[in-house]
């Protein structure tokens, strides 16, 4: 069966999302986008729309769990991904890493239920693209699945604590990038990738801190990832995939 541009009807009623179409073709892959602690998925949304990916739609998701204001001092929407809002007492923030049992449920009824068993997506045509805890949101998915996923990318964001495969090995595809003084893409996170997943890809970027590419040089790395790991139909027959 030939996959379809998802509808927010395929998709729980109290999720908020965003659906991009592909720039250009009909849509073979999906990529799910992910923002960062704090954030919501508007910034993402236009993030689908800058990448510009023939032949992918892409869904930007916000994190279903508000921060109240008194954690952030302000009344602008925040959201994050984890179970619960921990405070890290030592450096006064909030703590990344605060299990992710709710996203995992939410994230398996979308991908599974939404685009493989509504849409007709196969898992190896799923990507996901997260920043920060949205990042260790996406890489906890991908290890506890039993699905190989066409790959995850994450930006600042290192695989959870409690993350783990029933099966071995995760053969879903990673590329995590992170700043030379990041306080989360460090050499044991980046050991711990490499003992969950078959393939991992480490780049660490010359400026210090975790934050979204800013340049052209940032961003080939990604584009790369996208260029081997997304699927297209031009070129060959019709009916037929590019693998």
């Amino acid at each position: 069966m030939t996959s379809r541009l998802p509808t927010k009807a395929d998709f729980p009623s109290s999720l908020v999302v965003d659906i991009i179409p592909p720039s250009s073709g009909q849509p073979i892959n999906i990529l799910i986008l992910l923002h960062g602690l704090g954030d919501t998925n508007k910034s993402f949304s236009q993030l689908g729309k800058n990448l510009n990916l023939p032949e992918t739609a892409c869904l930007s998701i916000q994190g279903p769990n508000p921060i109240p204001p008194i954690f952030t001092g302000s009344d602008t929407p925040a959201f994050h991904w984890g179970d619960d809002v921990l405070i890290d007492e030592g450096k006064g923030e909030i703590e990344l890493d605060a299990g992710f049992g709710i996203i995992e449920r939410v994230l398996g009824e979308v991908v599974k239920e939404g685009l493989m068993q509504r849409c007709s997506y196969p898992a190896r045509n799923v990507l996901f693209l997260g920043f920060g805890q949205g990042g260790m949101a996406a890489l906890h998915l991908a290890a506890s699945s039993d699905v190989e996923f066409g790959g995850v990318i994450s930006i600042g964001g290192r695989l959870p604590s409690i993350s783990g495969t029933g099966g071995g090995k995760s053969k879903t595809p990673v590329l995590v990038l992170g700043g030379s003084r990041s306080a989360q893409v460090t050499r044991s996170a980046v050991d711990a990738l490499k003992a969950g997943f078959t393939d991992v890809e480490y780049v660490k970027w010359e400026k210090g801190e975790d934050s979204m590419p800013r340049s052209r040089e940032e961003m080939v790395p990604i584009m790369k990832f996208f260029a081997r790991r997304l699927r297209s139909r031009a070129g060959v027959p019709e009916g037929a995939v590019e693998i």
